[in-house]
């Protein structure tokens, strides 16, 4: 049973195997912050999983909006993947170079507008190499296909249903910042933001799913989230600096079975930019039995 995985997750022995099947589509979804101090494009152009294209969340977004990433509609989401090759119904493995970092909020992205057939690489680009197996340099080209959307606008909270959450304390809030960030002791990385989280929220750091890269199992992640006084029979908004992390929390309350969670997309680059809406700051409350 430790050693018992997400259904969502796939190892680098799978995908080898597969690597080449017709129905098969591989994304490099890298992301950094600048403090990473890396470059996705750069490092894809210098090698990646043969096959892979290169998904770059900030240019699939919804540009109408000053925030980044932001979730795009379902036909500007349809009409861009489908130039890249991709339909609803072929089987797609997101990856990034952590391991653990912005693929999940691409799975989190396909799923939401309907795609079923979606997984993360465990140990990402970075566990990849280290074990030797090949890369490519050619940018792969696909045919375009036809991606047909069911968009899930349920699984998405925006900025008034949030503030509505967060008054009335509706749901759990689960936050994947950094503990720092989260009780304030720290600042955050975008200018202009307040520190601190929002009333109510328990704090989740997105690394605290991970051991070197790829995702613990079922029973630790059942106790992180328990650990951090979320309810896993209640249902659970996520949030996190930009929409990207969070999406790890959401990957491991799917995988445990939790269907009933949401994803708050404008999360603190929107929430901690505004003066109309509510911080907190110090660690989160005591958990009660």
């Amino acid at each position: 049973m430790s050693e018992e995985k997400s259904r969502f997750v796939v190892s680098a022995d799978w995908l080898q195997a597969e690597l080449g099947k017709p129905d098969l589509r591989v994304l490099d979804a890298s992301f950094y912050l600048p403090a990473q101090k890396r470059d996705a494009d750069a490092e894809y152009t210098a090698g990646h999983i043969p096959g892979a294209i290169r998904f770059d969340q900030d240019k699939i977004a919804d540009h109408s909006v000053p925030l980044p990433h932001t979730i795009p509609t379902p036909e500007q989401f349809a009409a861009e993947v489908g130039k890249l090759g991709i339909g609803e119904n072929d089987r797609i493995v997101v990856y990034d170079g952590i391991g653990l970092f912005a693929s999940p909020r691409v799975w989190w992205l396909f799923r939401v507008m309907g795609a079923k057939n979606v997984f993360v690489l465990d140990g990402g680009l970075d566990g990849w190499k280290a074990e030797g197996r090949p890369l490519g340099t050619i940018v792969q080209r696909y045919e375009p296909k036809t991606f047909t959307p069911a968009y899930d606008d349920k699984r998405v909270v925006k900025l008034e249903a949030m503030k509505a959450i967060v008054s009335g304390g509706t749901l759990q809030i689960a936050d994947a910042r950094s503990a720092g960030r989260f009780a304030a002791t720290e600042p955050e990385p975008r200018a202009g933001m307040r520190s601190g989280h929002m009333p109510g929220a328990r704090s989740l750091p997105s690394g605290v799913f991970a051991n070197q890269g790829r995702f613990k199992s079922l029973p630790e992640l059942k106790q992180t989230i328990e650990s951090a006084g979320i309810n896993l029979s209640k249902p659970v908004v996520t949030s996190c600096g930009s929409g990207i992390t969070a999406a790890i929390i959401t990957l491991a309350l799917e995988s445990l079975g939790h269907a009933d969670n949401k994803l708050y997309d404008g999360s603190w680059s929107e929430w901690g930019s505004r003066e109309d809406t509510p911080v907190v700051t110090g660690p989160p409350e005591t958990v009660k039995a």
